[in-house]
C-alpha cells in the first residue's frame, strides 16, 4: 500500500474496476464575520427610562450599564447598544425601531460597521 492510500485523513480512494481515483479534501479557513454596532441616538422627545428599557430589553443590558449607555446617548449624542454580527444586528435594530414608533417616540437606532 502506498503512502498515499495510508493517508485517509486528507485524501479518499474511488476505485472503478481497473481506474482508481484520488479526490483530496480541501482545508477551508473560516474568517469571522463582520460585526456591526448598534447605535441608539439622542432626541429631545424619547424619554431617558424608556431608553433603558430597550436597553435592557433588547440588548440584555443590567440597569447600572444600561444607565450609562442612556447617560452616553443623552451626553454624547451617541451611545453603543453591542456589537453584533451583520444579521443580528439588523433585527435588533428593526426591533428597537418597531417598539419606539409603537410608543411614539422617535428614537433612532442604526447600526455601522466595526
Amino acid at each position: 500500500m502506498s503512502e498515499k492510500q495510508n493517508n485517509q485523513s486528507y485524501e479518499e480512494q474511488v476505485s472503478f474496476g481497473e481506474d482508481t481515483m484520488v479526490a483530496s479534501k480541501n482545508e477551508t479557513s473560516v474568517s469571522e464575520p463582520p460585526m456591526f454596532k448598534v447605535l441608539l441616538h439622542n432626541d429631545d422627545y424619547t424619554p431617558m427610562d424608556f431608553v433603558v428599557e430597550i436597553l435592557q430589553n433588547y440588548f440584555n443590558k443590567n440597569k447600572e450599564i444600561a444607565s450609562k449607555i442612556m447617560l452616553d446617548v443623552h451626553e454624547k449624542g451617541v451611545g453603543v447598544c453591542g456589537v453584533f454580527p451583520f444579521e443580528i444586528a439588523e433585527t435588533k435594530q428593526a426591533l428597537v425601531s418597531a417598539r419606539a414608533r409603537q410608543m411614539d417616540f422617535p428614537l433612532k437606532c442604526t447600526m455601522e460597521e466595526e
